[in-house]
Parts: structure tokens; C-alpha cells; sequence
């Protein structure tokens, strides 16, 4: 039961979501494209590290706002760069740190996106360098779907800083609206 929760007007939230800072993991890579984008579009951005996922996000503290510290929120967005990330991750020997993240983001919103527009098909069909069998993998991450509570999504990666920004501010918008926060 939630004894404390916050309204916030229209121009209040429009206001609150201007100042919405992506979190980007220290340990993410090769994503100039999806800073590029966010840079290009004004977001704010903040190097930290992150116990899951690659990118997160929070509201910084803003008393005018009537909010007294930073506020981060528990959502994430994992980033493969393509189908032969996931079958890499999938390996024996490497499957146990990958199902240890899906472990830690089990009781969150959790995103995963493979930056290939056309991955679940080329997964169907085989096409990645690994010698998975395209049904093993195909059950393999609806297994894992199921168990850790979270979606895959196939995106071209041209579209992935624009994916997860919105992704963020929709659902932030959603929690102020609703008082969840």
C-alpha cells in the first residue's frame, strides 16, 4: 500500500520529462550512434555504472519541481548489436553471465534489443555464426522470456537511440502521471 504519492500538473510533468537523463552504462561500448542521437536531440546523458542493462534512467533532483534528490527509476534496456551478440552470450561458456543478468532484472521492466531489424527472421532461418540450432535458440530465449519476465525487441539500429529515449520518457510520463512516484 502506497501511503505518499505525487500530482503533478500537465506543465508540471511536461516540465519534469525535459529534464529526463538517460544513464548509460560505463562498461557499454560501441554506441556513438545512440549518443549521437541523444546528443543531437538535447537529452541529457550520464556515464554510470549499472548493475543490468546497458541504459537506464533518472530524473535529476529539481526543488522547484518539488523534487529534492535524483530519482532512478528501476527500467532497463539491454543492447545486442546483432544476432551473433545473442548466440555469443549463449555459449557454455558464457550463457551463465548472460543468465545472471536476466536473473538481477527479473523484477523490473527489462528490455532487450538487438539492433537488426531483421534478427528474428535470420534466427528462424539459421543465418548468425554459431552452430545453434535455429529451434534450440528459438525456444532457448522464449524460454528465458517466460522466465525473466522481459520482451526482445528487433530494431534497425539507426532507430535505437530514438527507441530507448522514448521508451523512457513514455514510461516516466506514465509513472507521474499515475502518482507512482
Amino acid at each position: 500500500m502506497e501511503l505518499i504519492s505525487y500530482r503533478y500538473t500537465d506543465t508540471e510533468i511536461h516540465n519534469i520529462l525535459k529534464t529526463l537523463t538517460i544513464v548509460i552504462d560505463t562498461r557499454e561500448n560501441v554506441n556513438g550512434h545512440i549518443r549521437d542521437y541523444l546528443h543531437q536531440k538535447g537529452v541529457p546523458m550520464k556515464n554510470q555504472k549499472l548493475d543490468t542493462g546497458d541504459y537506464g534512467y533518472m530524473i535529476p533532483k529539481n526543488e522547484e519541481l518539488g523534487i529534492p534528490r535524483d530519482i532512478y527509476l528501476d527500467s532497463r534496456v539491454e543492447r545486442k548489436a546483432h544476432m551473433d551478440e545473442i548466440t555469443g552470450n549463449l555459449q557454455k561458456n558464457t550463457q551463465t553471465a548472460f543468465e545472471n543478468e536476466l536473473i538481477r532484472s527479473k523484477d523490473i521492466p527489462f528490455t532487450l534489443i538487438v539492433e537488426d531489424l531483421h534478427g528474428y527472421e535470420k534466427m528462424l532461418q539459421g543465418k548468425y555464426h554459431s552452430k545453434y540450432n535455429p529451434l534450440a535458440l528459438l525456444g532457448r530465449l522464449n524460454t528465458f522470456k517466460a522466465k525473466y519476465g522481459f520482451e526482445i525487441v528487433y530494431l534497425d539500429k539507426k532507430f535505437s537511440g530514438n527507441w530507448i529515449y522514448h521508451h523512457f520518457y513514455y514510461q516516466a510520463k506514465y509513472y507521474l502521471k499515475t502518482g507512482i512516484f
